[in-house]
């Protein structure tokens, strides 16, 4: 009897087989051993030793590294030279504390402030415990954790994948991953769609996979097959032919089968990655993220600066459009300049386009800058605005951008209400478009960067799907275009039941495109209206996706 699949949320598209290699787990620290005064200079010195190591080893990956794997080896290097964690290890040696255990007391310590800050600064506890763990495991005399090296191509599989690993995954060994933890929007699920890779997060059964064992992972079914047949395999291959031969054979504007338009656009999100979106076949940036102008820094950037990132972008899609969005600082990316230190839920506090009552000259100064960036280049330069709720906010942001010359602006959908009264909000600007990652969040209340919630934000989720729909059809009524621009758009089978609930435009990762292009092109209109039907109708996110795979599988 063939054993039931493993399941998870599928976020890389495509099936990929292959043995397992787990990642190593991370070393275990032995009992504490109490050091005597006279060994502490020499305790203290290991665990500097360790740090220095650590961060050394880091910098020389960063070297050989290139783009957003060399920013992320850089920073992380940077973290584990920073002297007061140094300083810390070497006080909880002075308390008796043996090297490892001292480490691992320092990271904890540092751990607890940034969980305690929340959002943005919480999501760099998972760079610490990686840090800890590599920083320990030198003190052991231990090899550093790390991605695993069998000498073959393998599906990776891990609790998690931390920074460090994944900037230096290379795509021509990792036929797959599958993680334990994660969701949707995780680090390893945009890594996924980035290079192109099968995957399949929070997928509780991969604890069970051992190294060396056969498994073949459906990425669009979110499912892990063990030990299959060759029959399967065989198969799979097959189907994964037969999809590559269809996005490879389409290019151009988004269409269905039977010419309905739909746009197809990049999402761009820092100075790095505009060379590959720049040459993706699109029609131009749907979400253009600024927020990297603005984290890290104390003060917010100047006019000047602000232009000059943004002409650059315009530069690049010089007769495409570009949509801005503008600064959604708050919640996961607080800013000392713009958001309060001290909100107990920063989630539901102020964020987004929320920030401009209480820092007008922000969102005034980021619209000027825009407009002026735009006038100087060939680009269609759109704006919008993160987290609207009432129709009120979405006509005073259209104002504004008018008022600077940007004529055309429009709202993002994504909290409950906004979709809820779409269609007043539709009446106040341009055009809509749709945040899926934030609007799940809202809608099952579940916190997108808590794992354990990853089922509950699957963009497959009926009741989300419902409020696209609602979404759309305002927009359509009142001759509005509306967009998704959420993880949910990079889906090639999700995309024909966005297309069937309404939306005219879809931006992904470049490297999404493709498949999503040729999703499109193998459907008519009536048929993703049907699909958007059959995932409507469903009772939860995985019968929504078994329900329209089943319905658009070729006939054999």
């Amino acid at each position: 009897m063939t054993p039931a699949p493993l399941t998870g949320i599928g976020v890389g598209g495509g099936t990929a087989w292959g043995p397992v290699a787990r990642m190593a787990p991370p070393p275990a620290l032995p009992a504490p051993r109490e050091v005597a005064a006279a060994e502490s200079p020499a305790e203290a010195a290991a665990a500097r030793a360790a740090l220095t190591a650590v961060a050394d080893d880091l910098a020389r990956r960063a070297a050989a590294a290139d783009g957003e794997a060399a920013d992320v080896l850089t920073a992380l290097g940077m973290m584990a030279a920073d002297p007061a964690l140094a300083d810390s290890a070497e006080a909880k040696v002075c308390e008796g504390r043996d090297a490892p255990h001292a480490l691992a007391e320092a990271f904890a310590g540092f751990a607890a402030t940034l969980r305690a800050a929340g959002g943005y600064f919480a999501e760099r506890v998972a760079d610490l415990d990686d840090l800890r763990d590599r920083a320990v495991a030198h003190a052991l005399g231990l090899p550093m954790p790390g991605l695993p090296d069998p000498g073959h191509p393998y599906v990776l599989v891990a609790a998690d994948l931390s920074p460090a690993d994944t900037a230096l995954l290379d795509p021509a060994r990792v036929r797959a991953l599958v993680t334990e933890e994660g969701g949707p929007t995780s680090h390893t699920a945009i890594l996924a769609k980035i290079l192109g890779l099968p995957a399949v997060v929070a997928c509780e059964g991969a604890a069970l996979l051992t190294d060396g064992s056969p498994v073949l992972v459906d990425g669009g079914a979110g499912t892990v097959l063990t030990d299959p047949s060759p029959e399967q395999v065989a198969g799979a291959a097959a189907e994964e032919e037969r999809r590559r031969r269809t996005a490879a054979a389409s290019s151009g504007p988004g269409r269905t089968a039977d010419g309905h338009p739909v746009r197809l656009m990049v999402n761009l999100g820092a100075p790095h990655e505009l060379a590959a979106a720049a040459e993706a076949d699109s029609e131009g940036v749907g979400l253009f993220r600024t927020e990297f102008l603005y984290l890290d820094r104390a003060t917010a950037p100047g006019a000047e600066e602000q232009r000059e990132a943004y002409r650059r972008v315009f530069d690049a899609f010089a007769g495409r459009r570009v949509v801005v969005r503008t600064l959604d600082a708050g919640a996961d990316k607080p800013l000392p300049f713009a958001t309060a230190a001290d909100e107990p839920n920063p989630a539901l506090g102020v964020r987004g386009l929320r920030t401009a009552v209480r820092h007008p000259e922000l969102l005034d100064t980021q619209l000027a800058a825009v407009a002026h960036a735009a006038r100087a280049t060939g680009a269609e330069v759109w704006v919008m605005a993160p987290m609207v709720s009432v129709p009120a906010e979405a006509r005073a942001f259209a104002e504004q951008a008018r008022s600077h010359g940007l004529r055309t602006a429009g709202a993002m959908v994504e909290v409950p209400a906004a979709a809820l009264r779409a269609g007043q909000l539709a009446e106040e600007c341009d055009f809509l478009s749709i945040g899926t990652n934030d609007l799940a969040q809202y809608a099952f209340a579940a916190d997108r960067m808590l794992g354990s919630l990853a089922a509950l934000l699957d963009p497959w989720q009926p009741a989300l799907l419902e409020l696209v729909r609602q979404s759309a059809e305002a927009g359509t009524a009142h001759g509005r275009p509306v967009g998704v621009c959420g993880e949910a758009a990079s889906d090639p089978l999700l995309a024909l039941v966005l297309v069937g609930l309404g939306v005219t435009s879809l931006s992904a990762a470049p490297g999404c495109l493709a498949g999503v292009r040729g999703s499109l092109a193998s459907r008519t209109l009536a048929e993703c209206r049907e699909l958007a039907g059959l995932a409507l109708a469903a009772p939860d996110a995985a019968g929504a996706r078994r329900a329209v795979t089943a319905a658009a599988r070729p006939a054999a």
